[in-house]
This record gives C-alpha cells, structure tokens and sequence, in this order.
C-alpha cells in the first residue's frame, strides 16, 4: 500500500494533544475515522439507509460525514427533505469556467447535525460516470479530505455499476470496509454478490478492505437474503420490515431514526453494528450458487436451453456455400 494509501485509510485528528507523562491518554485524544463504503443495486434503499444511519450515528454524538457517490445524487435528499444539494462536479465546473476555487462551503451542507456532499455525475451521454467519481476525489482530496476530523465517512456508491471509478474505494484501500444493502430478490443479491467477488479478488491482491455485512432492505421474511448473508460468510448487520409506514414516510423524505420513535431503536441497534463489525472477507458464490437461493420457478433453473441452428437464423432455409479452400494433397 502506498503512502498516499495510508493516509486514506486512516485519518486522525490532527491537533490531538501530545502527552508526555501519559501516552495512553494522547493515543485516546486521536479520532480513529472509520471511512465505509456502502453498495448495493440502484433503488433498493440505500440513500434511505444511509440517511437515517448518519443521523442516528450523529444524535450519538458521532462526527458524521455523508458523501453521495451515485450518479443520480440523491443520497442526501432525504436528510434534506427532497431538496438537491450542488454537486462537486458541476459547482467544480461552474466555478473553473469563472476563474474562481471551489471551497467547502460550495459543497458541503449541514442537517441535523451531519455533514452531507454529492459528487454528482455527468449528464446522460456526456461523460463517464466513473470518471465523475475520481474526479470527484481528486477535488476533495485538494480540499483537504485527509486532514478533515470524523468519526464516520460513509460513501453511498451504486452497486450496478462494475466500471473502475465505481470500485474505488475497494481497489484502492481508500475505506476499511463496506457495506452491503439488499432484500430478498435476486437482482439485488446479485449486485451483492458482484461486490463480495471484489472485495475477495482484490483481498488475494494484497489488499485490506473486508465486508462488514448486509443490511437487508424491504426484509417479507422469505430468507433468501439470510441465505446469502450465510453463505458468503458475512454478518447481517439488520433488517429493516417490508413496511407500509416505513415507505410512506421515506417517499415523503421523512426521517424515521429519531431516538424516540418507533424505529429508532432499530437503527441504535445498527449503528452499533457498523460501529463494531470487523472487515472479514467474503466468500462470493458462483452463479449456480446465487441461482440456489432461490426456487426454481422464480429463477428459471429447470428450464432446458434450445440451442438455435444456423438454418434458424436464415428463416429455415440454408444453403451450404461450397468452400473455397484449396486442399494440397501431400505427395
């Protein structure tokens, strides 16, 4: 790992008074930041997870920074009740074409005692969003991002996406763990599945990041979430119900981990979870494997493939070409 590395993976508080006569007490004045990627499938609650975990983490006291790492940029709306924050990219682009610096003001805003930030992305067609997020970090990193003093960094990327900007943080040793959002449906374990095979490719590489666990969405009971959760060998973090009440008032930008209402002891119970789950490294199942979670009249597996033929493609009528070859027979 290198220097710079280093430096992203563990930041400290940098004016932690030094201790002669105890150095047990200067090593507990340093902030210990824990820097979390979350991943999962586009739509399936991660911006909803997200919000209401940084606030929980901050009613606890915790310096807690949210950066939005998805094209759509909407990680933050709802701690900002529906309203969008300016982007990294286009404030850094605006402010370029002027002739003026990006500063933290421009684009990072407080809430409810968190510190909250969208990369942002470029418009459809006109660029790669990829590219937007290393862009993005390369600005943070000239605003000073491995001096800043937190508890949590917590990254919301978009699991869908298996570009290299997208994999950053996992590439690059730039966090100690991630997160895994997910229900009971396939196509968000698959995109679960996906970020466990890069955590492990990149383990047998050399480097360190490990999975904290999953964090099932939308959880009906069916099981096949815990059945993943098992046997990938990572910890299920919570499970938040498939509950109308819980809907409504996210699709009303509504905040439901206050302390004192019906949920928040729910998400307490998970910001402990993200507080003290070791980063291990997963075992990511094969397609076979991720298919077995499921039965089979939801997933196709007992149907037969019929392989196409040549004359189907020409409507049933071929016609055999001579060949060209010239064959030397050997003397």
């Amino acid at each position: 790992m290198t220097q710079g590395q280093e430096k992203t993976v563990q930041l400290v508080k940098k004016d932690a008074p030094k201790s002669t006569d105890n150095d047990a007490a200067g090593a507990a004045d340093k902030r210990q930041t824990q820097i979390i990627a979350i991943y999962g499938k586009g739509g399936i609650g991660k911006s909803f997870t997200l919000s209401n975990l940084s606030y929980m983490l901050a009613q606890q006291g915790k310096r807690v920074l949210l950066i939005g790492c998805d094209p759509k940029s909407d990680t933050t709306s709802l701690l900002f009740e529906g309203r969008s924050v300016p982007t990294i990219i286009e404030t850094s682009a605006r402010k370029k074409a002027a002739g003026e610096e990006v500063t933290i003001g421009d684009v990072c805003f407080k809430r409810h005692g968190v510190y909250a930030m969208e990369l942002g992305g470029p418009e459809v067609g006109r660029g790669c969003g990829g590219r937007g997020i290393i862009h993005g970090f390369e600005l943070l990193e000239k605003l000073g991002f491995h001096e800043w003093d937190f508890d949590y960094v917590l990254l919301d990327f978009l699991g869908d996406v298996v570009c290299g900007g997208f994999g950053l943080p996992i590439a690059r040793d730039m966090c100690q763990k991630v997160i895994v959002v997910g229900s009971n449906d396939l196509q968000s374990l698959y995109v679960a599945n996906n970020v466990c095979s890069a955590v492990d490719y990149f383990r047998k590489l050399g480097g360190n990041v490990g999975v904290a666990g999953i964090v099932i969405n939308k959880d009906d009971h069916t099981g096949e979430a815990q059945a993943f959760a098992a046997a990938a060998g990572i910890p299920i973090l919570a499970a938040i119900p498939a509950d109308e009440d819980i809907r409504r008032k996210s699709a009303g930008y509504e905040i439901i981990a206050k302390p004192d209402g019906p949920y928040g002891p729910l998400f307490a119970a998970l910001a402990q979870q993200v507080a003290d789950a070791p980063p291990v490294r997963p075992t990511p199942l094969s397609q076979e494997g991720l298919l077995g979670l499921f039965s089979g009249d939801a997933v196709g597996r007992d149907i037969v493939l019929d392989p196409a033929t040549a004359a189907d493609m020409r409507g049933g009528k071929l016609v055999v070409q001579p060949s060209l070859e010239v064959v030397y027979e050997s003397e």
